[in-house]
């Protein structure tokens, strides 16, 4: 019987901290958490790899057979400024299917198709590119040299393969990478 009043301590303490957790919780319902410098709050704000997989044209299973992922050869950039960096009238001629953002020009890890994905085109061959027309190219703002791409953008670049290679079943062994990844 003498620990009847440390039993009642004990559970009149829990009681208290877990009426002030609910309180907490219901105080920050509907708000994102606040963003942090690894925080999974910038993840909230991304578009799900699912949307931007979608496309206006049929996507036929046999379709796309090989991922390339390459280096946009710049700092920064979004599907406008890719298109103007490389001397294009406009966006939609970027000879990319995806483009995976670093944070300036475009959200952190934020993953935009292109026109030519859209509509299903393949990739044209240029001197900078000959590869097969059945490989999907995921453009990654990044220069190659200087500072690597960003967590956001590795994670997400991954994300996005990984969808790609389950809707179309491409291989993993037909997935290509830049030198320096």
């Amino acid at each position: 019987m003498s620990d009847q009043p440390r039993v009642v301590k004990v559970l009149v303490a829990l009681l208290v901290s877990m009426t002030t957790g609910a309180i907490v919780l219901m105080a920050l319902s509907g708000r994102p958490p606040l963003a942090g410098p690894f925080s999974l709050a910038s993840y909230i704000g991304l578009d799900p790899i699912a949307e931007a997989v979608r496309s206006q044209a049929a996507q036929q299973p046999q379709r796309w057979q090989a991922i390339e992922v390459y280096f946009s050869g710049t700092p920064a950039g979004n599907i406008e400024q890719l298109a103007s960096f490389y001397g294009l009238s406009k966006a939609e001629d970027l000879n990319c299917h995806f483009v995976v953002c670093n944070g300036a020009g475009g959200g952190n890890g934020q993953v935009f198709a292109t026109e030519s994905w859209q509509r299903q085109w393949s990739i044209v061959s240029s001197r900078a590119w000959s590869g097969p027309s059945q490989a999907i190219r995921i453009c990654v703002i990044a220069d190659g040299k200087g500072p690597p791409p960003t967590e956001y953008q590795i994670k997400r670049t991954y994300a996005l393969i990984e969808n790609l290679c389950q809707k179309f079943s491409i291989h993993p062994k037909s997935i290509r990478y830049p030198e320096n990844w």
